[in-house]
């Protein structure tokens, strides 16, 4: 008995030390094509030991033993289970999930699949946005979104205008809301484009209801990268360098062209000026007739820039920490040819903590420090008229100092116009520091089912600025004096939001409630002050106020601070019934300080959608793979506008009296007592995906209106123009989406999309006595009328130009204003024999009615290639730069209009002639001074290559050009102009870059 029981014993230890023995084993986790899948966690179950899939789809797993079971989980594809035997290499084919291959949409306080969605959102992928090598992600968007508008500019640091759907009020109030990681804020340059995983952009109103009165521009929602849950942790290093060029350089008209033209003009001084010019710099050897001095000044203003970009971070995460660290170094240099650039650097830190099983903690935060030198813009309008007959420098100008720049006035001109003294002898430097944080607590009241989670976040802002203008002298008798101005600005921004989500499921519902309420507490603080004559200006430790003239601030010092609060109530039923039919509903209530007569608005929302892909008379077709149709309504307020004046009637003024300035008080009983701009969009739209998922359509048609627009309206009484809620302003367009992507074989695959959009504005409403809202200058007149577009260009039609006096003597206009051949025609809109102001009308609007883009992509083995290009048309730019001969006939022109100017019949139909550019009868603003804005542009090419070599790390080298080629027909340096008024735009360069990724 003894004995059997020891044999007994022995059996079990020595199947129990068998259980115990441990090995290590590899694989490789594909899709059902054989597909390798990079990112797939492979975990034993109720164990410590997991591992995520290379970019070859293998994994490791040591110290498992025989019997443990395998999970295998991939977004998109069914989990999979297998268990550890005594083989030591699997090969695991996961299987797609139809349901998970539905995208998960962030939106307003949750996420929503996408499949389920009723209303207009578009989402942008970080792979498209790492594109573009920018100090501003929202530049990347440009031409992949339907019905956003991204106006770049080319000087650095500065951000690009964002219109989503058109524009819908007259003021500054237009800024898009940026919400990040549930953050909101009002810009986003500090952010830096290696840390996005996705954007998602709310165009119509029933996506963006949920946001209320800071939505009414539309919203941008950005998630950043962050570590997954039980991942090993993953370096990540990328950086790019290259250079930027102005591309499509204005053509100025060189000495012979303006000499010819001075000549023609019949300007007796004009023509002497150039005389003056051959005694001083000699004559041409080519044509003695003209100076030998031929200057092109934009060529002497402009430089290359370098630019570069390097990021750096890690991310990771256990059972209960998920985390993501990184660093990034920004630097760009103007193309003008001064002190010119912007530097950023960034660190950002993103930790979520499981501190219970149903506790979870976060903190987001980024510090953000840049400085910028910003342009002086001046300098491009002074090259524009500086005349091409001086030089840069003349050193027979003695008395210019410290450099001898040239001077026009010794030719007898009456500016100086040489740009190079706003290059040398100003600087304006601003540093911009941010820190930005958030932090969450989200608990689980029921499991799965019911949570709340509560979010502060403090937007902390400072912008110094100094700007520092140093003296100098241009000869005859023109001196500056030195002067420095200092601004402290403090902006201050805190949110507190606490919100309750509860989601079930139950048969054939699905069932998601949230409600929640948001405080808001925004305080700006401003000053500046200027003084003049500063000592020891050429030391740099002297720019500050404490060493200019203590008598020079008189008038000079100003301080201003604002604070707003806001609190808001809101919640949204999101219902869908069978997977088919699907309900959406938000409403929001918003309460600010900014409105004293009536505080409160309220914004509801409500969409509708149908998957008709789910009826059975289309589940079992060959050729549909998903088809939605849906609609929404909803309302939005805007807030962003200025505060009820309401209670500030009283103004402090300044006024000469004896010849010294004296500050005194004016009333008036004239007020405004203004509340919200609402903004009501009604939007139809389908989503279709067919041929296997191979092609996707989207398709939406909206109408936009925004009631109660605050306009400058117009009081006779006190003979000024006072902002009220009086107009109805509404934007309505199409929007249209295709893609198709398929991999053709292993080694390849293609994509191809492209997207139109269509934009109409009009105003509907005015009211004021006149009937229309003027702005802009008498000169450059824009008008608002009901029927036209928002801030349209007002002016005279043009139909040619008089050719010979036989065409004069057959036309009493000609013959009463005394014009001559080389004069434009006007048409006489209402055919009264007279051209006066009643004849002119709306020439256009700044704003497109088409814009378009496109996408092309290929990848062969380790090589990717892609293309992306973007357009717009029926958009108008007033040429301001052009138009303001005007003001000042002596200067240079562009080549365009020196060439194709009218110098005898049949010269030209279009131009007028050098007599007649200098007649008042020309010069009224018509459309010959607003031209078309229509272009095509290559967006982006990028060729990439990836090594994947064991021992080294993951890496991709690539190749950038950014806005390479431009096609349009304005004459200027690009028609990207955010308002539509050239007169001194910075131009948008083309950025050539090599980079490099490396993941470890």
């Amino acid at each position: 008995m003894k004995l059997k029981l020891f044999a007994i014993c022995m059996v079990l230890l020595s199947s129990f030390g068998f259980a115990q023995e441990t090995k290590s084993i590899t694989g490789i986790i594909t899709d059902q094509n054989e597909m390798p899948l990079p990112g797939a966690e492979v975990k034993v179950i109720d164990k410590e030991i997991f591992d995520v899939t290379d970019f070859d789809g293998n994994f490791s797993l040591d110290n498992v033993e025989v019997g443990d079971a395998v999970r295998v989980t991939f977004l998109g594809f069914m989990p999979q289970e297998f268990k550890v035997g005594q083989n030591n290499q699997y090969t695991i084919a996961l299987e797609e999930d139809t349901d998970q291959l539905e995208e998960v949409v962030v939106i307003g306080y949750g996420t929503q699949e996408k499949r389920d969605l009723t209303g207009s959102i578009s989402t942008v992928s970080a792979e498209e946005i790492e594109k573009t090598p920018t100090s501003n992600v929202m530049q990347s968007l440009q031409g992949k979104v339907s019905g956003v508008q991204i106006v770049n500019s080319g000087s650095p640091g500065d951000s690009p205008t964002v219109r989503i759907r058109g524009l819908g009020t007259f003021g500054e109030g237009t800024n898009v809301l940026y919400v990040v990681d549930d953050v909101l804020y009002d810009n986003i340059d500090f952010l830096n484009t290696k840390d996005i995983k996705s954007i998602n952009v709310l165009k119509d109103a029933s996506s963006s209801a949920i946001y209320g009165v800071r939505a009414a521009n539309g919203v941008v929602i950005i998630e950043t990268k962050s570590g997954r849950k039980n991942q090993k942790p993953q370096f990540e290093y990328d950086g790019y360098t290259g250079f930027q060029r102005a591309q499509n350089v204005v053509k100025l008209a060189n000495t012979e062209q303006f000499a010819t033209m001075a000549r023609e003009s019949g300007s007796a001084p004009d023509a002497q000026f150039i005389e003056n010019a051959i005694q001083r710099y000699g004559r041409s050897r080519i044509n003695p007739n003209v100076p030998a001095v031929n200057t092109d000044w934009y060529k002497e203003i402009l430089r290359e820039g370098l630019i570069q970009n390097h990021s750096i971070s890690a991310s990771g995460g256990g059972e209960s920490v998920v985390y993501a660290v990184g660093a990034n170094y920004t630097g760009q240099e103007g193309i003008l040819d001064m002190k010119n650039d912007y530097e950023r650097f960034n660190i950002r830190a993103k930790v979520d903590i499981d501190l219970t099983d149903r506790l979870k903690m976060g903190v987001n935060s980024i510090f953000s420090n840049a400085t910028k030198h910003a342009p002086e813009n001046g300098a491009w309008f002074r090259a524009y008229f500086a005349v091409p007959t001086m030089p840069v420098i003349d050193e027979t100008n003695t008395e210019a100092g410290p450099t001898r720049y040239s001077n026009a006035q010794l030719l007898g001109y009456r500016s100086t116009q040489n740009p190079f003294q706003d290059l040398a002898y100003n600087e304006n430097r601003q540093k911009i520091r941010k820190q930005l944080t958030s932090a969450f607590l989200q608990y689980e009241l029921i499991e799965d089912k019911l949570d709340i989670k509560t979010t502060y976040s403090h937007d902390y802002s400072s912008l110094e600025i100094r700007e520092v203008n140093l003296p100098y002298t241009l000869g005859n008798n023109y001196e500056r004096r030195s002067s420095i101005k200092r601004e402290n600005n403090n902006f201050s921004n805190q949110y507190w939001d606490n919100v309750l989500t509860y989601e079930d499921t139950f048969g054939d519902h699905d069932l998601t409630l949230m409600a929640g309420t948001s405080f808001r507490d925004e305080a700006r603080n401003e000053f500046e002050a200027t003084g003049f004559d500063i000592s020891g200006i050429g030391l740099e430790t002297s720019w500050y106020l404490d060493f200019a003239d203590p008598d020079s601030f008189a008038n000079n010092v100003g301080e201003v601070g604002r604070r707003f609060y806001g609190l808001s109530y809101f919640g949204r039923v999101a219902y869908t019934f069978k997977d088919k039919y699907i309900f959406y509903g938000t409403f929001r209530a918003d309460g600010s300080s900014k409105f004293t007569l009536d505080p409160w608005g309220y914004f509801p929302s409500v969409g509708l959608g149908w998957v008709v892909s789910e009826e059975e008379f289309l589940v079992d077709n060959d050729l549909i793979d998903f088809f939605k149709l849906r609609a929404s309504w909803g309302k939005l307020g805007n807030d962003n506008v200025a505060a009820s004046a309401g209670s500030n009637t009283i103004e402090v003024v300044t006024a000469p009296i004896g010849d010294q300035p004296r500050t005194g008080l004016t009333s008036t009983s004239v007020f405004s007592n203004n509340t919200w701009e609402v903004i009501e969009e009604y939007n139809f739209g389908l989503n279709l995906e067919a041929f296997d998922r191979r092609l996707s359509l989207d398709a939406d048609y909206y109408i936009r209106d925004t009631h109660d627009a605050i306009l400058p309206v117009f009081i006779p009484i006190v003979n000024r123009s006072i902002d009220r809620n009086s107009g109805v302003i509404r934007n309505e367009g199409l929007e249209l989406v295709a893609n198709w992507s398929q991999q053709v074989s292993e080694d390849f695959s293609f994509r191809i999309g492209a997207n139109f959009t269509t934009l109409k504005n009009e105003t509907l409403e005015i009211e004021d006595e006149r009937g229309y809202i003027d702005s802009g200058s008498a000169e450059f007149r824009q008008r608002t009328t009901i029927g036209g577009p928002l801030l349209g260009f007002y002016g005279y039609e043009r139909i040619g130009v008089y050719q010979n006096q036989q065409e004069i003597d057959a036309d009493p206009v000609a013959v009463e204003n005394n014009l001559v051949p080389g004069d434009l025609i006007y048409r006489d809109q209402n055919g009264d024999g007279v051209i006066d102001d009643s004849d002119r009308v709306i020439l256009g609007s700044f704003l497109p009615k088409y814009t378009f883009g496109g996408n092309i992509g290929v990848s062969y083995k380790a090589f990717d290639f892609s293309m992306d290009f973007y357009g717009q048309a029926g958009n108008k730019i007033l040429n301001r730069k052009r138009g303001e001969i005007i003001f000042t006939q002596d200067t240079n022109i562009d080549a365009d209009l020196a060439v194709n100017r009218w110098h005898g019949e049949g010269t030209s139909n279009t131009y007028p002639s050098s007599a007649g550019l200098r007649k008042a009868w020309n010069q009224r603003l018509s459309d010959f001074w607003v031209e078309d804005g229509d272009f095509f542009r290559i967006q982006n090419i990028q060729v990439a290559y990836n090594i994947e070599a064991e021992g080294l790390p993951d890496t991709r080298i690539y190749f950038t050009a950014e806005k390479p080629f431009s096609f349009f027909n304005y004459n200027g340096f690009n028609p990207e102009v955010s308002d539509g008024v050239d007169r001194q735009t910075y131009p948008v360069p083309a950025i050539y870059t090599m980079g490099v990724n490396l993941k470890f």
